[in-house]
Formats: C-alpha cells, structure tokens, sequence
C-alpha cells in the first residue's frame, strides 16, 4: 500500500459561505497485488475535523490489515465513514474489479449532465460567470447570508433556461429560508442544498416549503436517514462523507427505500474522486460531480465536461468497463 499527498492548484478561487479555497489538497491510496494496482483517492475536509495528516494516521492505523487482504466489508468496521475509508475503498474497488472480481457490481458510466457551480461573489460578476453557462442543464449557485436576493436574480437574469440550485452551505438560518421561499419560487429553484446549519435542521420540521429541501452536512451515511424524514426532500451522497463507494451503494438504496431523491455530489477534487462517484450517479436525480472542472491541471485520461456533460474517463483510468472518451 503505498499514500500520496497532492496538490492541485486550482484555475480561479473558489469561494463558498465559510471560505476561499485556491488549492484541492488530496489523499491517494494505491494499492497493489501481483502487478495488479487499484487507486483511491479522497479530500480531507476541516468541516468535518479532517486533516491531510488526521486522514494519512487512520490509514497507517490498518496499514497491516490491509496488506493481509482485508476486503470492503472489513473495512467498514476497521474505519468510520469519512475521508480515510473512501480513499482505501474506492482503491479496493479498482483493485477488485482489475482483478476480474465483483465486475458485475459496476456498471459502464455513461455521459451524464452535471451541475456547474457558481461561486460566492459580488452579484455583477456572478451574473457574468452566469452568462458563460447559460446554455448548460443544470447550474449549481453558491450564496452566503449577504446580497442572497440579487445574486440570485443576477444569475436568472444572464441564465434563464438551466436548473438552478441554491447552496448556502450552512449559513441561513429559519426565519431567512422562510422568507426567501417566494423568490425561490418564482425563479424557479430546483431545490435548495443544505440551507442550516447541521445542528440546527430540526426547524425545518416547521417550514412551509414552495421548492426542496437537501440535505448535504447533515447526511453522511444510511444510518442518518431516519433523523432526516420529514425534514428533507433530498440527499446528496458524497464519497468523502460515506467513506466510500461500499456506504455510498447503501445510502443510495436506503434512500430510495424511504422516499428520498438523490443527489450526488463531490469536493473539489481530481477525476480520481469522480470516476467511482459516477457509480451512483447513473442512479441519481441530480448530479453535481464538476470538481475537477476547476482545477488547472486534472489526472491525465480523466474526466472531461462539455457544455454541461460529463464524459467518463477512459477506458483503465478506473474500474472497467470505462468507455473511451471522444478524440
């Protein structure tokens, strides 16, 4: 087992309610057995109290577990969900999968629209940031607490015919979503993504809603979702937060049992992250997988969005049955 840090400039500051990032800093987790090499890959993330140090510790913690041959469902027990496991699983998946096991499991991604995010701005450039992507399916708008009403309708104006969804990342609190519902109306939101604080989602128990609700830090994994009911209409299913594509399956499952629709979502992140996640997005409502989309330089033979489509890796980048992207 062999773990790598990187990091992957990006090409603009990417700005969200709680800060700017200009760097994707990413743990990769390589695994190899007689020439055969898997590859996982995953974001620390100091929102859930992660670190490139934290994550690299708990993976030398089952450094001789797992070259012994521990396998995915040992690995749920060994490690809790979060950034760590999703690196070693999704390394496992490849591994498995290139060794001719578990091929079945995995379906042949395909092209899929994907959400295009607009970052926390002054409304005038957000609206011009808008008008880049006005002719794509789906875009993605970032706001914080502060100008919400004019970021919103500056970004309508330059993009009337996308999907919108609307991220505050935690920073409204009860009383502003209530308020903002008939403008979320009226311009058409698809939903709005994880509009409270975590610890504070009970008071959407209350709301009377005129657009979605969903949930992204307050669901992690299928045991979240009883909680949830009632609460939210939606759930993003993110690698980093399940602890891999092995959680990531049943949170997808268990969602649908329930009633939930499912999104899913990513860090900012290589293609590395992206190729397994698009396991679940060839089941998901709403995809929101453009990580790599801002970074300056992505994994060679990685993923590729054009206007508005995500084109899969090619063929061996991971996993199999990866079709070979246009030349």
């Amino acid at each position: 087992m062999r773990i790598r840090l990187e990091r992957f400039p990006l090409a603009a500051p990417f700005r969200i309610s709680r800060g700017i990032r200009t760097v994707a800093e990413i743990v990769e987790v390589e695994l190899q057995v007689d020439g055969v090499t898997g590859r996982g890959e995953s974001v620390p993330y100091t929102r859930y109290g992660e670190t490139l140090d934290s994550v690299v510790d708990q993976i030398e913690e089952i450094r001789s577990a797992v070259q012994t041959g521990l396998d995915r469902a040992g690995l749920q027990a060994l490690l809790p969900p979060g950034a760590a496991r999703n690196a070693v699983d999704c390394a496992l998946w490849d591994l498995n999968v290139k060794q001719g096991l578990d091929v079945d499991l995995l379906s042949a991604p395909q092209p899929v629209a994907t959400a295009l995010t607009i970052g926390v701005d002054t409304p005038a450039a957000m609206e011009r940031e808008a008008a880049k992507l006005a002719n794509v399916p789906v875009i993605k708008v970032k706001v914080a607490a502060q100008q919400v009403e004019e970021s919103l309708c500056a970004v309508r104006r330059a993009a009337p015919l996308p999907r919108m969804i609307v991220d505050p990342n935690e920073s409204w609190d009860i009383g502003m979503l209530q308020d903002l519902q008939p403008l979320l109306e009226d311009l058409d939101v698809a939903f709005v993504e994880q509009p409270l604080p975590s610890t504070e989602d009970g008071a959407l128990a209350g709301l009377v809603r005129r657009v979605p609700v969903c949930a992204d830090e307050s669901c992690h994994t299928a045991d979240d979702l009883d909680r949830l009911e009632g609460l939210y209409d939606i759930v993003n299913i993110k690698l980093d937060k399940t602890g891999g594509l092995t959680e990531a399956f049943s949170l997808l499952e268990a969602a649908r049992n329930t009633g939930f629709g499912v999104m899913v979502g990513c860090m900012i992140s290589s293609s590395l992250s992206i190729a397994p996640a698009l396991q679940i997005a060839a089941q998901a409502d709403f995809v929101d997988l453009d990580g790599p989309a801002w970074l300056k330089h992505d994994r060679r033979g990685g993923i590729s969005i054009r206007n508005g489509q995500l084109i899969p890796p090619r063929a061996g980048f991971w996993g199999s049955g990866a079709i070979v992207q246009p030349v």
